[in-house]
């Protein structure tokens, strides 16, 4: 019995099974958190990059009305808030961020086109904002170290009044600038799915005890 003819079917079947589970889990991570059709919705920021390749968007819901919720979405940043996130992960890339467990008055008049940092030679610009409902970070490459990524990137933050309180949905979107774009804006998503998740964690935590 010759055991290799049956090799290259096995081979097709586990790539495809292998195909099939990660964009299963891509769309999984990539919607993590939101509710019917909100993943599909048009939200504050998307004109700024009408045609991303990459989109996630991630949601929450927060026991706590948006006025609640807003002061922690203006003070994030390196160097200000932090990302209420895993801050030891952070560390361990050699970022000192240290995420805040209160709100700051001296990190709460932020502005259109002020810079909102990642890291102390990389940050993103306000492109929209309007206090209790939307916060939209771009990054376009004009700002020390935003060229660095192969994509133009937005990061949108929206709040959404519900009866029970809050509906608080992140959106990135990527455009790739070069060959590598595309690829790298795949490889971050499961960072950015665990860093973003923590994240919206770490603010319905907080809005909940500020509320």
């Amino acid at each position: 019995m010759d055991r290799t003819r049956g090799r290259p079917a096995s081979l097709v079947a586990t790539c495809a099974l292998g195909v099939g589970a990660a964009l299963l889990t891509r769309r999984m991570t990539q919607t993590w958190g939101t509710l019917a059709g909100e993943a599909d919705e048009v939200l504050a920021g998307d004109g700024i990059l009408p045609h991303a390749d990459v989109v996630a968007t991630r949601g929450i819901g927060i026991a706590a009305p948006p006025r609640a919720v807003w002061p922690w979405l203006v003070q994030l940043g390196y160097g200000r808030g932090g990302f209420y996130s895993y801050d030891r992960i952070e560390r361990m890339i050699g970022l000192d961020i240290h995420s805040a467990d209160r709100v700051e008055e001296r990190w709460q008049g932020l502005a259109v086109g002020d810079p909102v940092h990642l890291a102390p030679q990389v940050a993103l610009r306000v492109a929209e904002l309007e206090p209790g409902s939307h916060l939209v970070l771009e990054g376009d490459g004009s700002l020390p170290g935003a060229g660095a990524a192969p994509y133009a990137f937005t990061w949108a933050f929206v709040l959404r009044p519900v009866d029970a309180g809050t509906r608080l949905l992140v959106r990135e979107r990527y455009r790739p600038l070069g060959a590598g774009g595309r690829v790298l804006a795949e490889v971050v998503q499961p960072m950015s799915f665990v860093m973003t998740a923590a994240m919206l964690r770490g603010i319905r935590e907080r809005s909940l005890t500020a509320a």
